[in-house]
């Protein structure tokens, strides 16, 4: 069920799109900010608090990838990129810069929406989970991004954390390479395996878990990885 309450700020130069978007958003129960510039779009989400932007990239006075980084440096409001450009590299700079999700122009109106509410699903998932999960002397803070184990902190990359995370929500649980590769990485990467590999590999030697007798990362062959129940 749709939250009227729900606001959504738009952060786009093309004054057409804007009102494509408004227009059909709030037909859908959502509420609309607009904003037509970088710098307008971070003074709005300061002054509006929404629950989501809708972000292009190619704005007349900031590029949307700096807003990305300016935004998430304070806040952790989901951010779904809206943007003409394709190239594979740009989509992995949006979302390594904390970009939620990466819709290509010209989109579906069905298939925003869709994101839309995935997104916001996802949102509330983490907002109402445990803020500290724990595996024998792992312990998972997902409220603060902390890890620690056997009390030390553990300072990992944010993709290392993001993997983690996920085998936390999960514990005991296996987890897919594809599920991993798609919530992380975005549905266009489920075959860069190796990748995904890499970034375990180097998760696991910062947790000083030793693959051959793990005590916190199962690797299940072929399938995915398990975070072990205490």
């Amino acid at each position: 069920m749709l939250n009227k309450t729900t606001k959504i700020l738009v952060i786009d130069d093309d004054a057409q799109i804007r009102r494509f978007l408004n227009i059909s958003l709030t037909a859908h129960g959502y509420g609309v900010v607009e904003a037509p510039s970088g710098e307008n779009g971070v003074s709005r989400l300061l002054a509006q608090s929404p629950d989501l932007v809708l972000l292009d990239l190619g704005l007349p006075d900031m590029d949307g990838q700096e807003v990305i980084t300016s935004v998430r440096s304070w806040s952790k409001v989901p951010i779904i990129v809206l943007s003409a450009r394709v190239g594979e590299k740009e989509k992995v700079s949006a979302l390594d810069r904390g970009a939620d999700d990466y819709v290509t122009k010209p989109f579906g109106l069905a298939e925003l929406l869709a994101r839309v509410r995935a997104t916001l699903r996802a949102r509330v998932v983490e907002e109402n989970e445990p803020s500290e999960i724990s595996s024998g002397e792992l312990s998972v803070d997902l409220a603060h991004r902390k890890v620690r184990v056997g009390g030390q902190v553990i300072k990992l990359t944010k993709k290392e954390f993001d993997i983690l995370r996920i085998l936390a929500r999960n514990m005991g649980r296996v987890v897919t390479h594809n599920d991993l590769m798609t919530q992380i990485w975005g549905p266009g990467h489920v075959d860069d395996i190796a990748y995904l590999r890499s970034y375990v590999r180097m998760l696991r030697k910062k947790l000083d878990d030793n693959p051959a007798s793990p005590r916190f990362i199962e690797n299940e062959p072929g399938i995915g990885y398990r975070l072990i129940t205490s």
